[in-house]
């Protein structure tokens, strides 16, 4: 398990942008769990939306990009590299997610060619899927 100071030393993101809590289970370069604990006091509920708090899916999808690159960081061939987005697909969202949430982030790494990677990504909400999706990405 990392905790929040250790996955800062693997990922660059800071607070507010930091959407991962803890690192639940890790497979370098294979898969990771994590947990984002959501809370109505995150920046970005202030306008989305003041009457009925809903956590905006790109931010979904971000956190669990951010799982995804702890799983791929974690190797030493990795190590101070960054991870950016390099597609999205098959995106769906299935559930809100609100203040009070405690989303698990799974991503699977499926295939990775040279600097370019496939990810199977899974949200979950009380153990409902509320957004998925194949995120593809880049090591630079």
């Amino acid at each position: 398990m990392l905790d929040s100071k250790q996955i800062m030393e693997i990922l660059p993101h800071r607070s507010p942008f930091l959407l991962v809590d803890r690192i639940d289970e890790l497979e370098p370069g294979v898969r990771a769990v994590g947990r984002k604990c959501v809370s109505y006091n995150e920046p970005f509920f202030a306008g989305h939306f003041p009457q009925e708090p809903v956590m905006p899916g790109v931010l979904i999808l971000e956190a669990l990009a951010q799982v995804g690159a702890v799983a791929i960081l974690s190797l030493d061939e990795y190590k101070g590299r960054l991870v950016l987005f390099g597609g999205i697909n098959k995106a769906r969202f299935r559930k809100k997610v609100v203040p009070g949430d405690v989303l698990r982030l799974e991503l699977e790494v499926i295939k990775v060619k040279g600097p370019v990677g496939i990810g199977k990504a899974t949200a979950y909400v009380d153990d409902k899927v509320c957004t998925e999706a194949e995120l593809t990405f880049v090591i630079q």
